[in-house]
């Protein structure tokens, strides 16, 4: 069908903009969001929606935690007959400047959180590797991201709270995804489970004043990649430098004696350079984490990022992450928010990590479920 966007420049296919060049229903496209407060690190919003083209599916996901509450919001309408129009019920994201400017409102709703801001590019978007992936002979990941450094303005209403967010203060990351992406089901209370060899896998961004990094890898063994994307970026409308693309990472986790779950503490991670630089950042994981089972990532009581749940649906809850119950229906997977050094310089950001059972290192935290 029609929709504006065929309007502009772009196609890609001898059809409309609503359709994608393939059948597969794990095709997805995403974007995602997540700001804290800094320096004390303690407020940490998320904010996702995904588009399902071929299975007419829309759906979205916000919520924060402070304080060791989290709150999730969850929402899902059928994308026809407004099938590129990202919004869903009381949630909108909005486009206004490409690579520059979103705007981002949930307004007042059943769950405790609302919200009007802007998320304002600071430094240049990273564009990680291809992801490709086949088994069993067939494709089951075939996808390309971009995330993006910046600075948040407007306001975040957590219950009786309202956070007025200024830029000098409330630092975030976002990404955009499309493509075919692999299933990831986690919800044991609705098998099937995806199985996961043994891995250990990490993704970083942080900003420092005046540039950024991305680092995001996976290994099966100890110094055995699988996956490795990154750089060093700078701010919006500089030259890129090819030079300041990640060769490889050296690791050392530190993880927290945390009974309900892997818990990073603190990390240092050695970083090597196209241009053949390497130095060292130290990472402190501080308070504010959200934990994205929240955002359907794996499922959540038999609810799966892309499932049909009719013309419109909404629900929410409220999680205290102080009980043993909660963390374990919460699992790893998290957006945990950093501090990290680099030489004399000072840099906040995000953090997700998880170890699979019966990789060699990290031992004492593979009891807990990784994802």
């Amino acid at each position: 069908m029609l929709t504006p966007q065929d309007d502009l420049l772009g196609h890609q296919t001898p059809t409309t903009f609503d359709h994608v060049g393939t059948s597969d229903p794990a095709w997805m496209e995403r974007l995602w969001y997540t700001g804290h407060a800094v320096p004390a690190g303690n407020v940490v919003f998320d904010i996702g929606l995904g588009y399902h083209p071929n299975r007419n599916v829309m759906d979205a996901f916000a919520g924060a935690e402070v304080d060791g509450i989290q709150y999730n919001f969850r929402v899902s309408r059928r994308a026809r007959p407004n099938p590129l129009e990202t919004t869903i019920g009381p949630l909108k994201i909005e486009v206004i400047e490409g690579l520059r400017r979103h705007r981002l409102t949930l307004a007042e709703n059943d769950s405790p959180v609302s919200f009007d801001m802007e998320f304002i590019a600071t430094m240049n978007p990273h564009e990680e590797e291809q992801h490709y992936r086949r088994r069993q002979g067939r494709v089951t990941e075939h996808m390309a991201r971009a995330e993006q450094l910046g600075r948040y303005t407007g306001w975040l209403k957590i219950g009786e709270k309202t956070y007025d967010m200024g830029a000098e203060t409330w630092l975030g990351q976002r990404d955009h995804s499309w493509g075919i992406r692999a299933e990831m089901r986690t919800d044991e209370s609705h098998p099937p489970v995806t199985f996961y060899p043994p891995f250990l896998y990490s993704w970083v961004t942080v900003q420092f004043p005046t540039r950024g990094l991305h680092v995001f890898f996976k290994e099966r063994a100890p110094g055995e990649k699988i996956y490795l994307s990154g750089e060093e970026v700078f701010a919006v409308g500089e030259r890129a430098r090819p030079g300041s693309l990640l060769e490889d990472v050296k690791y050392d986790f530190n993880f927290a004696d945390d009974p309900r779950g892997q818990t990073v503490e603190s990390a240092e991670f050695e970083l090597h350079f196209a241009d053949g630089s390497s130095r060292k950042i130290q990472i402190r994981t501080l308070p504010g984490r959200y934990y994205l089972k929240g955002g359907l990532y794996g499922g959540l009581n038999g609810w799966f990022q892309g499932d049909d749940k009719g013309k419109f649906h909404s629900e929410h809850e409220r999680w205290d992450l102080r009980d043993p119950q909660t963390r374990r229906l919460a699992r790893t997977l998290s957006d945990h928010v950093i501090e990290v050094r680099d030489g004399d310089e000072i840099g906040y950001g995000i953090i997700e990590y998880g170890v699979g059972k019966d990789f060699p290192l990290y031992k004492n935290v593979q009891m807990h479920p990784p994802i």
